[in-house]
């Protein structure tokens, strides 16, 4: 057995796994052949098809070629990465689960990522029904694709599945008459039995489902353990920490422990799940039995993920949170759709009544069509500075294409720091926004504001329409999954801003008269959203809220308990500098405007699960932990040494007077000095990046580096 978690896991589907011999020899035949060739496994749900392709993985990593897995929903999110993550071999070897959505997840797969792989690479895709037709019948898939359609076990592999998993021969006879040789009916006859249940009912496989879910419920230990296992089925992977926030307990060990016994429940890497037939089954039964308990379970996951989100500045755990939050919310028709390319996976670009996105900014002839758009709606002007800011760095321009291919609208992105860049254009709309920024906009070094500049259809400018529709959806994509750094504000003009108003209220963008401006001698009004004070998965809970509500705008925007201040960089390292002052000190901290800061809000957001707002205690030993962690991250440096014993001595454990501070450190008073500037210096830089990183999702960019932040780290000198 591995030393590892994982390792653990893989054993266990090893000793687990019966049966599947004649698809586990065609496998083996294929993966020594060394050719390429594809491989779909397809059969009813529960039917054994992931646990098939773990046996593959298995297989492929003893014949020394380790496998990739993939959810289809992967490949269809994320363009070329999956196939970027299988190893640089001629002859990978992957594996794709859950076909199971309409054809666009199969036709992305085989359209989009199937051919990126290298010619003899090994594929195995499993869903529930078989492929198309076309498949078959197209020449290019003719001695390269093999269907293992997967029935049910026969009688001696089932007897066989039960014996392994602790059920009695004396009651196998009627679990076998139950599950009728369905893995997963199976699976739940030897839960039911280790609960000292008995199984009892024949039928379609569905309602054998359902007959010994329920039996399995009636038989759990305690209430806890019943709703431990109908919250797992309402996210999308269940960890121990998440299970707590759940359940509002201190510790939720026992019962997650629980959970991962259950044979119809799997263990992964982000934690477990209840089989997909399970899954749909606790949820029907939640919404039948106790729709008040389903609602708060989802606002109880929903808070933990803001929570996570907000103390883990991680780029790829951020995007798993996305996925984790956008399954919670996979049912809203608001807040469902924007989160569609990672909690359903959207195969390419949207879609909406049959419209397209283009999948990058647009050049060459697609950019003359946006031109010419502008043109008609807001003049030569308007298509003139389409033309000139599509060619800058900062600005990127989309169009929205119909059925026939020709481009119906078009929407310009402009990414601002604060002052018009330089050389750009002159325009109007950006002169506006940029003074705003300056004046109230609050932007600090590495933050920037969106500025959605041109938004329009080519039919019908920017009414109501199928491609406002979409171009609305984009917009909001483009802030919680971008390319680059996320903006701090978003800044959008509309021509009509009256008409717009209840509207942009509705989700919280804010009418902005100040940052109005005058074009072609028509009037914009300005709406802007601070993502800093709002963030998107606070946001995103807003909307849900909002749209079950009988009077939505009586769901308040959501905040802080105290509203976070927002420090540029030099107010930031003065509120250090008179921190470190005050460290020692009973009241030192009291009253710092680094108490109101997302650094020190971010590190109270990790407190324990259904905890209430941070209060000032809370705020101050926050503040202490921040600094005192950076204090360590000094240390740590072979290179901060001196700058962090001068730290050390001064403000961390004060030895006394700076001239005694530099008697115990054996150095000229002008030495120990620079040595000091230069820990405070560096301790500042490692608070602010954190600043900058805390916030996840409409945050100030998680995960970017110094090299990323034009303006560097805040300038600092040591308290006096």
């Amino acid at each position: 057995m591995g030393d590892r978690l994982g390792d653990r896991i893989v054993a266990a589907r090893e000793e687990g796994f019966v049966g599947r011999r004649g698809e586990t020899a065609a496998f083996r035949t294929l993966l020594a052949a060394g050719r390429g060739a594809v491989v779909y496994l397809h059969g009813p749900g529960g039917i054994g098809k992931t646990t098939l392709l773990h046996h593959f993985a298995r297989l492929a990593r003893r014949s020394g070629r380790p496998a990739v897995r993939l959810e289809a929903a992967e490949a269809r999110s994320y363009g070329a990465e999956p196939a970027e993550r299988l190893p640089d071999r001629p002859d990978p070897v992957l594996l794709v689960d859950g076909l199971d959505d309409p054809r666009t997840a199969r036709d992305t797969v085989r359209r989009e990522l199937l051919p990126r792989l290298p010619a003899d690479a090994l594929v195995a895709l499993a869903g529930r029904t078989a492929p198309p037709p076309s498949w078959c019948l197209d020449p290019a898939w003719q001695g390269l694709l093999r269907l293992l359609p997967l029935g049910p076990l026969d009688e001696a592999d089932s007897r066989e599945l039960l014996t392994r998993r602790g059920v009695p021969p004396a009651v196998q006879d009627r679990g076998l008459a139950c599950a009728r040789g369905h893995p997963l009916a199976l699976a739940l006859v030897a839960d039911v039995a280790a609960h000292g249940g008995e199984a009892a009912g024949a039928g379609p496989t569905p309602q054998v489902v359902r007959t010994l879910l329920a039996r399995l419920l009636e038989a759990v230990p305690t209430p806890l353990h019943r709703t431990a296992l109908e919250a797992s089925s309402q996210v999308l992977s269940t960890t121990e920490p998440l299970l707590a926030a759940l359940l509002q307990v201190a510790d939720a060990r026992p019962y997650f422990d629980w959970l991962r016994g259950l044979s119809a429940v799997e263990s992964g890497p982000r934690g477990v799940c209840p089989h997909d037939l399970v899954r749909d089954e606790l949820d029907a039964e939640l919404r039948r039995r106790a729709p008040e308990c389903l609602v708060a379970l989802r606002r109880r996951a929903s808070a933990y993920y803001q929570r996570l989100s907000a103390r883990d500045d991680d780029r790829a755990r951020q995007r798993a949170v996305l996925a984790d939050f956008a399954y919670l919310h996979r049912d809203s028709p608001v807040v469902g759709p924007v989160l569609e390319p990672v909690g359903h996976g959207a195969a390419g670009p949207a879609r909406l009544d049959r419209l397209s996105v283009s999948p990058g900014p647009v050049t060459g002839g697609a950019l003359v069509e946006a031109c010419t758009i502008a043109a008609i709606h807001e003049g030569i002007e308007a298509a003139r500075l389409v033309h000139d800011w599509s060619g800058r760095a900062e600005a990127e321009t989309y169009t929205v294409r119909g059925p026939d291919g020709v481009a119906a609208g078009f929407y310009t992105l402009i990414e601002l720091a604060g002052a018009p860049p330089a050389d750009a254009p002159d325009d109007p709309a950006v002169r506006a926004a940029c003074r705003w920024l300056a004046g109230h906009g609050e932007l600090r070094g590495g933050e920037t504001a969106l500025l959605v500049r041109f938004w329009m259809s080519r039919d019908e400018y920017q009414a109501v329409s199928p491609v406002q529709s979409l171009i609305t959806l984009r917009l909001t994509r483009h802030h919680l999954y971008p390319a680059g750094r996320r903006p701090a504000v978003t800044l959008l003009p509309c021509a009509d801003p009256e008409f717009w108003a209840p509207g942009c209220a509705s989700v919280d963008f804010a009418r902005l008269p100040a940052a109005d401006f005058t074009a072609a001698g028509r009037r914009y009004g300005m709406f802007v959203h601070d993502w800093r004070r709002v963030p998107a998965l606070a946001w995103l809970t807003m909307l849900a809220e909002r749209e079950r509500a009988e009077d939505p705008f009586a769901v308040a925007p959501p905040v802080a308990p105290d509203p976070l201040r927002v420090l540029d960089r030099e107010a930031f390292a003065a509120a250090v500098r008179d921190a470190l002052r005050g460290l020692v000190r009973p009241d030192g901290l009291r009253g710092s405007p680094l108490l109101d800061t997302r650094l020190v809000a971010g590190r109270c957001a990790a407190g324990g699960p259904g905890t209430a707002g941070p209060g000032p205690r809370e705020r101050v030993a926050a503040l202490r932990e921040a600094v005192r962690a950076a204090a360590a991250a000094l240390e740590a440096s072979p290179q901060d040494g001196r700058a962090f014993r001068a730290l050390h001595h001064t403000y961390l454990h004060p030895a006394g007077t700076q001239a005694r501070v530099a008697e115990l450190l054996c150095l000229p008073v002008a030495a120990y000095r620079q040595h000091l500037a230069a820990g405070v210096g560096r301790l500042t830089e490692l608070l602010w990046q954190e600043e900058l990183e805390r916030g996840g999702p409409g945050g100030g960019g998680p995960g970017a580096g110094e090299a990323e932040r034009p303006g560097g780290p805040p300038e600092v000198s040591p308290p006096g």
